[in-house]
């Protein structure tokens, strides 16, 4: 990153920089690229780290591309108005259409009102819906099934102290998690994050201090090295998938469409592990 962004290109094309940066790290860079005089072209994931330097927004969608003015926000809340406005000219158009067709039907045979009928069924001809196609965008799908009611404390961190190579990464911690609770761990040092990530999952003992889970707490841990999550980097996705599956639930059958909901689709489900993305690995634990 260094390099691309002290070369001071006239055009900068920036792919998920965002990726692997401390939160210190990604203000700077925000703070850089709103000073930067030049072109910027960024693709991220980063909601907050796009609103923060974007001003122009390029919508990839219905097999176009369609500008805003404006960051990720306004061009949410500007796509969503517009794709509301469409839908409820259409609702007004389509009940316009109906009155008339109604008219015609009733009033074309009478002899009164046939001028009148002949007018409505030219003005009929003229009104046109727009439309509207379905978005290209997927999203997968999630749902978790509730083996058994949890406790009122899911884990209980009671002075919990971690050295590691010389440097106190924890320090006398306590906090209590429970149900519904979703909890942000911050630290100026990532390594003190993800030593308290490894000891709440066993992985790493405190020199003090005491973790205690729920009886009724069970959990699952997803490393950012993606590493441990696959220690068989050739073994293709659905005989990964199969290890975890249940006992019906471990036939290809089941596996693609639990696979076509976190948007693996056709032949993606072939492949090996070793050859996903970054998104699609996280996906995919």
């Amino acid at each position: 990153m260094a390099q691309a962004l002290f070369g001071n290109p006239d055009i900068l094309i920036l792919d998920e920089p965002t990726n692997g940066l401390d939160t210190k790290t990604i203000a700077w860079l925000e703070d850089f690229l709103a000073d930067y005089p030049n072109i910027v072209i960024v693709v991220s994931h980063d909601r907050h780290f796009l609103n923060t330097v974007s001003t122009m927004t390029l919508d990839v969608d219905f097999g176009k591309i369609t500008e805003f003015v404006g960051n990720y926000d306004f061009w949410k809340e500007s796509s969503e108005l517009a794709s509301r406005l469409q839908a409820n000219e259409n609702a007004k158009k389509e009940e316009q259409i109906k009155e008339l067709q109604d008219f015609v039907a009733r009033f074309s045979a009478n002899a009164s009102k046939s001028k009148q009928a002949t007018a409505r069924k030219k003005q009929l001809e003229k009104i046109t819906l727009d439309d509207i196609q379905p978005s290209s965008r997927k999203y997968p799908y999630v749902h978790f099934d509730v083996a058994r009611e949890m406790g009122n404390d899911m884990v209980k961190v009671e002075n919990v102290s971690k050295t590691v190579d010389g440097v106190k990464l924890l320090d006398n911690v306590s906090f209590t998690l429970r149900p519904n609770e979703k909890t942000l761990i911050m630290a100026d040092n990532d390594v003190a994050t993800t030593a308290m990530l490894d000891i709440l999952e066993g992985n790493m003992e405190p020199d003090e201090g005491t973790v205690t889970w729920g009886v009724t707490t069970s959990r699952d841990y997803l490393s950012k090295d993606m590493g441990k999550n696959f220690p068989k980097p050739d073994m293709p996705i659905l005989d990964f998938l199969r290890d975890f599956a249940g006992k019906d639930e471990d036939d290809n059958t089941f596996l693609r469409g639990l696979l076509g909901r976190m948007l693996f689709k056709g032949e993606d489900v072939e492949k090996t592990l070793d050859v996903l993305s970054g998104v699609k690995r996280s996906a995919l634990c």
